[in-house]
């Protein structure tokens, strides 16, 4: 609902190209709003923007406040410096509130298999998510798979087996396998080796030690 949803202050932003580094220098972080209407570039206080998209990801909405004008977003791009992890740019799409879109929503397993609760293996994600399809305030981030719903290692889970939020429908192939369970593997080559003689005393200790870009 409007009431919750998460909001922000911008200006305009008439610098583009090359120049943008000093908005960075300045604590400002240039990005661009699209969608339903012509592109809006805007600039962005740096720790207030990060606070948000901390909290909203890519599938929750952000309320943009222009001046006198709002606009209702997501963002679908955080561009980041590869090492340093500072913002870059950030591509928010302006929705309409009445219209489905489409967005990724990331799988999270959930309870255990029989198998894993014997003690015999591990159950463990085939696929990392899938795309779904909804109205922007029913978007969620994440779907759970429930991998006590397996019964032998010979039958994994499928994406037509995951059960979607209200409001949501998952557009992957129904067919796709999500979900499976992997015995155990027995590590036998010490045995094989038959190194038995081997001593804490002959055994060599070695110190491994402790371990910007341009855009419109």
């Amino acid at each position: 609902m409007s009431e919750d949803r998460l909001a922000i202050a911008a200006e305009p932003r008439a610098v583009v190209g090359k120049k943008v580094k000093q908005l960075r220098r300045e604590g400002m972080i240039p990005a661009v709003i699209y969608g339903l209407n012509d592109p809006v570039t805007i600039q962005l206080e740096n720790k207030m923007l990060r606070r948000v998209l901390r909290r909203a990801g890519t599938t929750n909405l952000i309320n943009i406040s222009i001046g006198q004008d709002t606009r209702t977003v997501l963002a679908r791009e955080i561009q980041q410096h590869f090492t340093r992890g500072d913002l870059i740019h950030v591509d928010f799409q302006e929705v309409d509130l009445m219209v489905k879109i489409t967005a990724e929503a990331s799988l999270v397993l959930v309870g255990e298999s029989k198998m894993m609760a014997d003690g015999l293996g591990s159950d463990v994600l085939s696929l990392t998510s899938v795309e779904i399809e909804a109205l922007p305030d029913d978007l969620v981030a994440e779907i759970e798979v429930d991998a006590s719903q397996m019964a032998s290692a010979d039958e994994p889970l499928y994406v037509g087996d995951l059960v979607a939020p209200a409001g949501i429908t998952i557009l992957t192939d129904p067919e796709t396998a999500v979900a499976r369970f992997e015995y155990a593997r027995l590590d036998t080559a010490d045995e094989e080796d038959g190194d038995y003689g081997m001593t804490a005393d002959s055994v060599e200790i070695i110190d491994r030690g402790r371990g910007d870009e341009d855009e419109d």
